[in-house]
Order: C-alpha cells, then sequence, then structure tokens
C-alpha cells in the first residue's frame, strides 16, 4: 500500500509539471523560429529543436499526447514535406511509456523481455488505444530463439511421436477452456467482432485436432522382398529448426496452422507473430508450455522487417511459412506517409531533415523514398511483393518455403441461383471481418441482369450493424490502421472516378463512443470493369465489386485473367453449369453454392497461382509433406553368395 501510495504521487507530481510546462511553452511554441535559432526563456538558452522536444514531452505529461497537435504547434516550415502523424506515440491518461506492457520474447521455454530500446506500439483499432508494445527483437535474440530451437531438436525428433500427441491432445483442451481469452485478446488488437475471433481461434483448433493423428499421417511405405531377401521401406523425418511469419487478419489461426503440424511431425520451431495483434500468439504459447511442450520447441521472437530476413537468411532454420496479403500498403503513388508511429528519438531528426533523402537518413524505416531493393517501405509491408521477397530469399539460403499471399476471390452468380442463400453468402462473405480475410468474397460476377441483385445487396448490407468487436450485436468492427482505412477509401474513390457506380458509400460512417476508431461500414460498387484499380488490387476492407457477364463462360473469362487463385464460388441450381465451372476455373478452393471454400484441416488449402508462391501447401497431407523429409531404407538379411559382382545391382535372379 506505501508503494501504490509513493507511485500515486508522483504520477500527480509528474502530472501537475506536464501542465506547468505546457502552459508556459504554448506561448513559445507559436513564435516562428529560423533555423539554428534559439530564444531566451526565464534567462535560459532554448533552440527550436528544444523546444519541439520539451512541448511535445509537456503536451505528453498533460495526458494530451497526440503527435499530430504537437506538429500543429510548432513552425511547419520545417515539416512540410507532406508528413501526416495520426497516431499518438502512447495514449495513456498521463502520457507514460513505462505504463503500457512490452510484450516478451519466448526463448528456451522462458518469456525474455528484449533489451531492444525501439517497439511498435500494438493499438486497438476501436479506440487508438495502445495496448501493449512489440519490441524490435535484437539480432543476438534472434539467434538465442534459433539455438533454443536447434538444441532442443535432437531429444524432441526422438520423442515418441503418441508422446507428441498427447501434448496436442492436451493443448486442444486448453485452447477449448481459453477460447474466451483468447477471442478477447484478438478483439483488443485486431478489431474483429468476439464471435468473428472465436471463430478465429476454432478454426486454428482444428488443425491441432488434426495433429493429433500425426501417427497415421506420418506413415512411410514399404515393400519387402523387392529382390532376393531385400526389403525397401520409406520413413517421414522431421526437418529441424522452422519458423514460421504471421499476418495481422488471424492472430490465431495462422500460426496454429504452422506449430501443430510442424512440431507433432518432430520439428522445432520459431514463430514471428504479428506486430500489430502478437497477444494470441503470445497466449498460445504460454498454453503450449502447459501441455507439455518442451523448453526450446516453441520460441516467439518479434519485429519487423529485419527479423523477416533473419529468419530467410539463418542457416540453421530449414524451412520457413509465410502468409500474407497486400494489406496495408502506403503505395509509391502517394510520395507521402500516412499515420505512422515515429519514436521519440526520431523527432529531433525529423525536424532538422530539410530534404526527403536527409528524412530517409535520419529514420530509414519510415522514408519518404523506399530504400533502394527493399519491399519494406515507409515501415509497412506490401506483403505480395513481402511473400515473393521471402519465398525468393529463403529459396536462395536452401530454405523450404511455402508462401501464402494476396487474392481476389470471385463469385460467380448464376439466374437460376438461391436468391436468400445467395444473397446472405454474398454479404457475409463480402463483409465479414471487414472484408480482412485472404478468403473474402470481394468481387461478384451476375451473369445476366444484376439491377435486381444489387438492390438486394445493398438493402441487407445496410442493415450491418458497424461497431467496435466488443460490442455483441456488431457485424463487423474496424480495419486494423488508419493507413488501412485511408487505403480501402482511396481505392474506392479510384473506382468511383474511373466510372464506377458507388451503391452504398461506408467511408465516412460515425460509430458513437468510437469516433477515432478505424471503421469502414459496408460498400458496393457496381460496373466496375477489369481495368480499374480497385479491381486489380486486393482492397482488404468491407467493400464488394459487382460486375457483369453475358455468359457463363465470359464469367469464367474473367475470373481466369485475375492474377491470382486463391478462391472461387458459383451460386447455381444447376449440376451442368457447376461441374463445368470446377472443371473450367483457374483457382485453387472451389465453391459451390459455398462462398468461403477453405477446406477443413484433412485437406489442404490450395491457394495456387499469384495467390501462393512453394510446392507444399498448408496444413493436410501437403503440410505434413511441408515439415518433413523422405529418408528411403533398403536391407537385405540373408547370407550371401560367394564372389564380388561390379554389375548394376538388379532385381533379377542371377
Amino acid at each position: 500500500m506505501l508503494m501504490f501510495a509513493i507511485q500515486r504521487v508522483c504520477l500527480f507530481g509528474a502530472y501537475l509539471k506536464g501542465v506547468l510546462l505546457k502552459l508556459v511553452l504554448c506561448s513559445v511554441s507559436s513564435e516562428k523560429y529560423e533555423e539554428g535559432e534559439s530564444r531566451d526563456i526565464w534567462g535560459c538558452k532554448f533552440s527550436f529543436l528544444d523546444c519541439c522536444s520539451a512541448i511535445f514531452e509537456a503536451w505528453q505529461l498533460a495526458g494530451d499526447c497526440t503527435l499530430s497537435k504537437f506538429l500543429g504547434m510548432v513552425n511547419k516550415s520545417h515539416l512540410e514535406r507532406q508528413i501526416v502523424v495520426v497516431q499518438p506515440c502512447m495514449t495513456n491518461g498521463h502520457g507514460k511509456r513505462s505504463w503500457i506492457g512490452r510484450v516478451p520474447n519466448q526463448i528456451g521455454g522462458r518469456f525474455v523481455d528484449s533489451h531492444s530500446s525501439d517497439a511498435i506500439d500494438v493499438i486497438n483499432p476501436a479506440t487508438q488505444e495502445v495496448v501493449s508494445q512489440v519490441p524490435l527483437t535484437t539480432k543476438e535474440e534472434f539467434k538465442s530463439a534459433v539455438s533454443a530451437a536447434k538444441e532442443a531438436f535432437p531429444s524432441w525428433r526422438n520423442t515418441p511421436i503418441t508422446t507428441r500427441q498427447r501434448v496436442m491432445l492436451k493443448l486442444q483442451e486448453l485452447i477449448r477452456k481459453n477460447m474466451d481469452k483468447l477471442a478477447l485478446s484478438i478483439t483488443k488488437e485486431q478489431g474483429k467482432t468476439l464471435k468473428d475471433a472465436q471463430g478465429d481461434v476454432f478454426r486454428g483448433l482444428e488443425v491441432v485436432e488434426h495433429a493429433c493423428g500425426m501417427a497415421t499421417l506420418q506413415m512411410g511405405e514399404y515393400v519387402s522382398n523387392v529382390s532376393n531377401g531385400i526389403d525397401t521401406y520409406s520413413i517421414r523425418e522431421p526437418l529441424g529448426v522452422c519458423a514460421g511469419i504471421c499476418p495481422f487478419n488471424f492472430p490465431a489461426m495462422i500460426p496454429l496452422w504452422m506449430i501443430p503440424v510442424a512440431v507433432t511431425c518432430g520439428n522445432t520451431f520459431v514463430l514471428k507473430p504479428s506486430e500489430k495483434d502478437p497477444g494470441a500468439s503470445m497466449i498460445l504459447a504460454e498454453l503450449a508450455m502447459e501441455a507439455g511442450l518442451p523448453d526450446g520447441v516453441l520460441n516467439i521472437v518479434h519485429g519487423s522487417n529485419d527479423t523477416v530476413n533473419a529468419i530467410c537468411d539463418d542457416e540453421d532454420i530449414r524451412a520457413v511459412s509465410f502468409v500474407g496479403s497486400n494489406t496495408v500498403i502506403s503505395s509509391r503513388r502517394e510520395k507521402k506517409m500516412i499515420d505512422l508511429e515515429w519514436n521519440m528519438k526520431y523527432i529531433k531528426q525529423m525536424c532538422m531533415a530539410q530534404q526527403p533523402e536527409m528524412r530517409q537518413h535520419a529514420c530509414p524505416m519510415y522514408s519518404l523514398t523506399p530504400p533502394v531493393n527493399s519491399v519494406f517501405a515507409y515501415g509497412y509491408l506490401d506483403l505480395d511483393l513481402a511473400g515473393m521477397h521471402i519465398y525468393s530469399r529463403a529459396s536462395a539460403s536452401g530454405k523450404r518455403v511455402q508462401s501464402n499471399m494476396g487474392a481476389k476471390n470471385h463469385g460467380v452468380v448464376m439466374p437460376d441461383a438461391n436468391i436468400d442463400a445467395t444473397l446472405n453468402a454474398l454479404v457475409a462473405a463480402g463483409f465479414g471481418a471487414a472484408g480482412q480475410r485472404c478468403m473474402a468474397l470481394s468481387t461478384v460476377v451476375f451473369v445476366g441482369d444484376s439491377k435486381f441483385w444489387e438492390e438486394k445487396i445493398v438493402e441487407r448490407a445496410k442493415a450491418l450493424k458497424v461497431s467496435a468487436g466488443t460490442d455483441p450485436e456488431a457485424d463487423l468492427g474496424p480495419v486494423i490502421s488508419k493507413q488501412a482505412k485511408e487505403r480501402v477509401c482511396r481505392l474506392v474513390q479510384s473506382g468511383v472516378d474511373s466510372g464506377a457506380r458507388l451503391l452504398l458509400d461506408g467511408r465516412n460512417i460515425k460509430v458513437p463512443g468510437y469516433e477515432q476508431g478505424n471503421f469502414v461500414g459496408p460498400t458496393i460498387l457496381a460496373d466496375v470493369t477489369a481495368d480499374m484499380e480497385c479491381y486489380k488490387e486486393e482492397i482488404f476492407g468491407p467493400v464488394l465489386i459487382c460486375m457483369q457477364a453475358d455468359s457463363l463462360d465470359e464469367a469464367i473469362n474473367i475470373v481466369n485473367r485475375n492474377k491470382y487463385g486463391n478462391g472461387a464460388a458459383i451460386f447455381t441450381s444447376s449440376g451442368i453449369a457447376a461441374r463445368k465451372f470446377q472443371t473450367e476455373i483457374e483457382a485453387g478452393q472451389v465453391g459451390i453454392n459455398v462462398p468461403i471454400p477453405v477446406p477443413l484441416p484433412f485437406f489442404s488449402f490450395t491457394g495456387s497461382k499469384a495467390s501462393f508462391a512453394g510446392d507444399l501447401n498448408f496444413y493436410g497431407k501437403t503440410g505434413v509433406q511441408f515439415y518433413t523429409q523422405i529418408k528411403t531404407v533398403t536391407q537385405q538379411w540373408k547370407d550371401l553368395p560367394g564372389g564380388v559382382s561390379l554389375a548394376m545391382p538388379t532385381s533379377q535372379k542371377s
């Protein structure tokens, strides 16, 4: 109690100090400063940069800590390179960064605080509150995680398969017990509704359940007496240390696509969760330890592009799994940075930088000009490019790679489709999870007249409730970040500018009580053509694009001309049309009256074309094949005849 009282007094003192500094410095900040000029304040010399830092510190301490307000107070002539900073660096009541919990790494069975001084804020997309901070893991910490996995591998690979299965059996039990805890973490960090978050967890749980039968999945083959007294058999053995790189949109499901299959096959694992929502991965790591997973079998590291490149380059890592979409891209065409969170140590450099190249040098991760040969521009990933970068870089170092990337999934609606079922499917698959699914049905192609369908879809989309994910009545929550919303809105506007009809506009929606949230309401564009930017790019928001075709053949051609191949669906009452569609369509996953045809784990997630790079897909049989290598053994147990033959051995009798 005494310590608590002391802490309260100290915080109150800091608050009063902040208010005082704010009152004094606000008057100073409005004055014009020339570069390098100093001013007298109470007999002390203060430069323009000193005042910038002091004002910002005071603004934080006084509990009004948005960097945009800070930038609005200073002499903007030093900062007119179209830098727009919207997110606060920290948003608790007193602006103290130390109040925000830092997410630890997990290395060798222990949760270890990173020594890195750099961190990324995890922002609740509905409120803009800082949930936690993700450290940018140091090289030494990353190598420690890989070393822990490498040291754990010999013992774990020799652990009986039945024992490894029992760990998965216990893990699935613990995940069920902690379903609500996992879902709440996902909703706070990612924004999706609680019901959708529970679905996120459950689809991952199904992979854990499937891994409980690994003994049969990992079986090899055996042929006896291939020649006289000679038998041949093949066995599947683990690779060693494997790694996974996860996206933000499924914080539980995607790690569970990777970890259960990899470790139950006998591998050890290093996971890099998304820096936007690492909470679910950390909870899963705790549950895995509680289930009996030995120290070092699962390790978690955080970070951004440096950690990704370290995974690709490390010689001890044998395989890399990556899932991502071209989601939160700061376009090179925009030539500006939107909604970036700047660390305090860059503020003075930012103020000094008069040229883009200087600003890039001062803060290379958040440069106005993309770093040379880098796909990690503006501090955000173009994950299509990132996926190919990871595939190429990791493959070049001899690793196996599976890389799920972007998508543009189409639904073809035939005139004979069941009306109610089809409308429900299109609305749910187009707007669910705020459109932030790699299997979202974002494009619908109507065969024949579309007016009736358009009117009905608009009617049902208007009935959806947009709110914070914690609202039990919410149908969809916010998109992940301010810049994601900005991008969605830009692509919608590009469609309008190119001639598309805006049937429903959700860009300016306001959610009472969550005015700062990254909300985009259901949006529908009609008369879209294949040459429009809104069609060519994955929007990754609650936007449904409507196109028209005169025949099923034309609709199939529209779908097949698109570069992506994750999934496609047809809605029809005709078996002939359905069979033609499933045969001729060029997509890895096909739905017939099913809008989101994601297979259960005993099959595999089979995206194709530009949606996937690699030879072996996620989970199912191909997932087991990806995380194992085949060893073929030929044995002979017989009395050998005398003499030596140097001829090629054959199965023929001599």
